[in-house]
Parts: C-alpha cells; sequence; structure tokens
C-alpha cells in the first residue's frame, strides 16, 4: 500500500501543476497573447489538437468536425464519440510529434507546464498554440468560452450544463477534509480545484486557508495533530487515477493513528471519491459525477 502511494503521489504532482495556477483566461485572446508558449492563430481554427482529456472533451462537444487529434486518455476508452479520433501519444508517453505535424493542426491546445519543448518546436514550424491553467470553476467557464470562440462556436449550452451541476446544493456548512493521498497525508486549500468545488457546494474545507511547504501547488501536507485538531465533520477520501477496491483505500487509512478519533468515523460521514472529477477535472462527465456525489455527502446522504 505504501508503494501505491508513492505512486500515487508522483501522480498527483504532475496533475496538480496542471490543473493549479491561476490564470485570467476571461481577459480578451488578443490581450493575452505574450507568454511564451502561446501563440493563437489569427482566424479560427479548424483543426485542433488537444493534450488534455478536459479540453478534448470541450472541443469535441463544443464542435466535434474541429478535432483531428487528441491525447489518450483512459476516460474516453468506451467513448464511441471519440473512437475515430487520432491519439497522438497515450498515457503517461511521449508526444509524437511527428503524428502532430502530418494531422496538418492550426491550433494545438496544452496545459500550462505540459508539452513545453514539444509547443516550442511546433510554434516554430508556425503552429498556433494555446495554454492554459484550471484550478477553478471560473476557470472552466473562461477555457470553455475562449476555446469556443476561437474555434466559432457557441459556448451557451455547454455553460447551461455545466451551471445545471451546482443546482440544489446543501444549505449545511459541514465541516469537511479531503484527503487525496497517504504518504505524505495531502489536502487541497482554496487554490486548487478540488479546493474551489468544495467552496461551490457550500462545504467549510478546513485547509482551504492553510498554506504549506508541500512541493504539490495548491496542496497542503498534514500531520495527524493538525487533522485531530480540526477533527472534520464529514471526510472524504479519493480513490487513485489506478483504483484500489473500496476495501484496500479503506484499510490503508485506519492503519493511521488519527483514524478512530474523528467524528466523521464516529458519525460515518466517510466518503470516497474517484480522482477524475475531484482532484482532475478529467471531463465533463467526471465533473458532473464529482458534483451529484458531492450534494448527497454534503446534505448526509
Amino acid at each position: 500500500m505504501r508503494y501505491s502511494g508513492i505512486i500515487f503521489c508522483l501522480q498527483v504532482l504532475l496533475i496538480v501543476n496542471l490543473v493549479a495556477c491561476g490564470t485570467n483566461i476571461n481577459q480578451q485572446i488578443q490581450k493575452s497573447l505574450p507568454t511564451p508558449a502561446q501563440l493563437v492563430p489569427k482566424d479560427t481554427a479548424n483543426r485542433v489538437v488537444s493534450l488534455s482529456a478536459i479540453t478534448t472533451d470541450i472541443i469535441s462537444q463544443l464542435d466535434q468536425s474541429k478535432l483531428v487529434g487528441m491525447t489518450g486518455s483512459s476516460l474516453f476508452k468506451n467513448n464511441s464519440r471519440l473512437q475515430n479520433i487520432p491519439r497522438v501519444n497515450e498515457v503517461r508517453t511521449p508526444l509524437n510529434l511527428e503524428k502532430v505535424i502530418a494531422l496538418k493542426p492550426d491550433l494545438i491546445i496544452a496545459p500550462t507546464g505540459f508539452y513545453v519543448q514539444e509547443m516550442g518546436k511546433l510554434q516554430q514550424l508556425g503552429i498556433a498554440t494555446y495554454t492554459y491553467h484550471l484550478n477553478s470553476w471560473e476557470a472552466l467557464q473562461q477555457l470553455t468560452q475562449t476555446l469556443a470562440q476561437l474555434i466559432a462556436a457557441d459556448p451557451q449550452p455547454l455553460l447551461n450544463r455545466y451551471q445545471s451541476f451546482l443546482a440544489n446544493k446543501s444549505n449545511y456548512q459541514y465541516s469537511t477534509l479531503v484527503l487525496t493521498s497517504i504518504k505524505p497525508v495531502l489536502s487541497p486549500n482554496k487554490n486548487s480545484w478540488a479546493g474551489d468545488l468544495l467552496t461551490k457546494f457550500k462545504a467549510k474545507n478546513v485547509t482551504a486557508d492553510l498554506q504549506g511547504k508541500s512541493q504539490f501547488r495548491g496542496y497542503v501536507t498534514l500531520s495527524p495533530e493538525k487533522i485531530l485538531q480540526e477533527n472534520p465533520e464529514v471526510l472524504i477520501l479519493v480513490n487513485t487515477p489506478q483504483p484500489q477496491s473500496r476495501t484496500e483505500l479503506l484499510e490503508s487509512w485506519q492503519k493511521e493513528p488519527f483514524w478512530q478519533q474523528l467524528q466523521a468515523i464516529k458519525n460515518n460521514r466517510v466518503y470516497i471519491f474517484d480522482y477524475h472529477g475531484l482532484v482532475n477535472p478529467g471531463s465533463i462527465d467526471a465533473i458532473e459525477a464529482t458534483c451529484k456525489q458531492l450534494r448527497l455527502a454534503l446534505s448526509g446522504q
């Protein structure tokens, strides 16, 4: 179990760097041009290669005809809508530049901090690129609007769908602790996708305002003493991208010295969430599923 915890931490480091940075995507596109890894097209983009799962999903739902290439993702293995879109790499494998260039894209979209060298080479070839940060609900809305503008699509249907995810929120503010890994014990503060989502559902995230020395941006490292001090009413455990069974995950946490002393344990308010949707937005369906589960968990169901 300790080994799987280490692997998960490495995965969190990669994904948190992807989703946990601030941005002002709502600014006009031309105003945001002078960034090192960004060169948006002058005209409407008609051939887009997406290098993240969430932008693949957004582009395909805005206008699937504009998506000509995508990164591999376990989220889309059984997605018939994306079955015939060429993969330019698979999960945790290098980007195949030859495949990308062969698709003759007029726009490449990637998360900031990823594929930096490859994006630079593509720019040198005159191919437009666009990078983004995603660490809040507002950033998701802004990213959707920006991508819609780049490919001349209407973002409103997707924005309306996002809004529906936030309906019927709990009227109770339970103190809530999200634990994303066990070695070290990590929890999201308000500067992360998970932390912002908790705020949207009126959860009282006990680590929202904590700042730590964790290398995982948007997350803080917690000691057993700090967890006991906060003593949350609701406890959310995050399963890894390589899922364990519910029993295995619970057994790993039950060995921790603070476990039996928490009021969330005593009141049976422990919930297991999927990594995609809560830590990494992943896809629109994953976000929707997480919102439904949050609504139930935070209302005591």
